[in-house]
């Protein structure tokens, strides 16, 4: 089938000026662009007073299960023009799973990655990329392998350090996710049980998507007062084991380094650069981020695995430890509740039914509601009524802070996006339009052109998506067409969840999924190897 997309504004994803053209489509790929094509047996597509832009992609969604537990997935995604998504962020990822740790670890990713249903037992990376290539998918995936899960397969979630034959089980984890297609690496140096291990272990870990020419994504060991050292701490990973380094979701957190600390890490990152290593960034538009309610446990509380963890706090000497904790000084530590204070803290996804109408609310008027006189008490007693399972949103970021990093020429855009339920952040619904309407159109933190490279060629380009990600004869066409101030986010912190409206059409490998604003086709996706 041919496609004729007529009179279009071709932003083309290279960045560089619009212009006017007609786009032919032709077995699935973009078979020419010029001013004016002649194809009487082509559908058309009018796209005047509309611009034609490549498929979005996003390389940073937590979607890792939700074509198998959702069946609407794809709809919150292509009504923002996303086509293609990297899964397998933050290290966090449900392989490998051996049978000894899959309930716990399970248990343990249910806030990012939600539920994994029953009779899914990913016990290697090869038998997860089986059963996706299996699925009809409504858009593209590709995966990365989540480093902080190998560990947990390898010592489920202890301290210690790795043992020779563990750290040759590990990199054995790696090489055979590698070997089956996966772009590269992911690291969550923040989570458990990987914040128990030292630069130098995590770079043998990861040689082998040095190996095989990967990327490193990496989620550092701290967004706050350690940022610079953090950051330089994942540079010395990638030196020492060769591979190519991205810092997931860039940003500096807690208000009393607002405006100066972002600047210090951007410095080490662009003397690192310029020495030829090669370093990449990404970040989401909006000032809060999200995360667990784990995340904010003080590492001196935190016992050898999430299970003992919630039975020490669920005693009264454990609880006690840890509201002294939190409220104390831990060196080295990102103590969000310190740095940005509780009521910069919302729930966003419980378990229980009689705690759902705690999601949007922050934790220290909550705490005030319940008779608590320390949120940090309150915290503890929902984080073990809860079994740990307790997503958050923090207002973290100074959004200064955030047009500073959408402007660095190595920058891409992504969602970040938490698949756990509940009230989830408005990333999930709206990153990509919220970021052309924010930051292109609204404050003119950079060109509408520039802001669409982030979204399209430069992913495509970090993850060696050579064929996707530009408008260009030969390309496979992902393609987007629709109005500029139509195209808008509508979801918020207030619990506000509405989908993103103005996608007018939207095609995945040459064929329409969205037709007139109305998804026509949900099994378009592939499932995508690395080549």
């Amino acid at each position: 089938m041919r496609y004729l997309i007529r009179g279009g504004e071709i932003i083309d994803g290279t960045g560089r000026p619009a212009y006017r053209a007609d786009l032919l489509i032709e077995d699935g790929r973009i078979k020419e662009i010029a001013p004016s094509i002649s194809a009487p047996d082509a559908e058309v597509v009018d796209a005047s007073g509309r611009v034609v832009t490549p498929g979005f992609i996003d390389i940073h969604r937590h979607s890792d299960v939700a074509p198998l537990r959702d069946p609407s997935y794809g709809e919150i995604e292509l009504r923002q023009g996303i086509t293609t998504v990297i899964v397998g962020n933050c290290g966090l990822t449900p392989a490998p799973a051996p049978d000894a740790v899959r309930r716990q670890l399970y248990d343990y990713l249910e806030p990012v990655i939600g539920d994994v249903p029953e009779g899914y037992a990913f016990r290697t990376f090869r038998e997860y990329r089986d059963t996706m290539l299996s699925r009809r998918l409504p858009i593209n995936m590709g995966f990365l392998a989540g480093v902080d899960s190998v560990k947990a397969a390898v010592k489920g979630f202890s301290s210690d350090p790795y043992t020779e034959e563990e750290l040759r089980a590990a990199q054995a984890y790696v090489r055979e996710a590698m070997e089956a297609g996966a772009f590269g690496g992911s690291l969550g140096i923040m989570y458990l049980p990987e914040c128990y291990s030292t630069a130098s272990e995590i770079a043998e870990v990861v040689k082998p998507i040095a190996e095989y020419g990967g990327i490193m994504s990496t989620h550092i060991r701290g967004e706050g007062d350690s940022l610079v050292q953090s950051v330089e701490e994942v540079i010395e990973i990638a030196r020492k084991s060769g591979v190519r380094l991205n810092i997931s979701h860039f940003k500096a957190t807690g208000i009393r380094n607002w405006h100066s600390l972002i600047h210090q890490a951007i410095g080490v990152i662009e003397r690192t650069r310029a020495e030829g290593f090669p370093v990449t960034v990404d970040f989401y538009p909006y000032d809060g981020g999200s995360t667990t309610l784990q995340s904010l446990i003080p590492p001196s509380v935190m016992e050898s695995d999430p299970d003992t963890t919630l039975k020490v706090l669920a005693t009264e000497s454990g609880k006690a430890r840890f509201i002294e904790a939190i409220n104390g000084e831990t060196p080295g530590w990102d103590n969000m509740a310190e740095s940005i204070g509780w009521d910069r803290i919302l729930i966003c996804s419980v378990l229980l039914d009689e705690d759902k109408y705690m999601q949007g609310r922050d934790m220290k008027s909550l705490s005030e509601e319940l008779g608590y006189s320390d949120p940090a008490a309150f915290a503890c007693d929902l984080y073990v009524r809860e079994n740990g399972k307790v997503g958050i949103i923090v207002l973290s970021m100074a959004e200064e802070d955030v047009e500073t990093i959408a402007k660095l020429p190595y920058s891409a855009l992504i969602s970040d996006s938490l698949y756990g339920g509940g009230n989830p952040h408005p990333r999930l619904f709206g990153s990509f339009p919220r970021f052309l309407r924010v930051f292109a159109r609204e404050r003119g933190v950079l060109s509408y052109e520039e802001a669409v490279r982030k979204m399209t060629s430069m992913p495509a380009e970090r993850m060696g998506l050579r064929e996707r990600g530009v408008l260009a004869p030969g390309m496979i066409a992902d393609v987007l067409v629709f109005r500029k101030e139509e195209f808008l986010d509508n979801a918020d912190y207030s619990g506000r969840n509405g989908l993103a409206t103005g996608m007018e059409n939207v095609f995945i490998s040459g064929t329409p999924v969205v037709r007139d604003g109305a998804i026509v086709n949900r099994e378009q996706g592939e499932f995508l190897l690395r080549k």
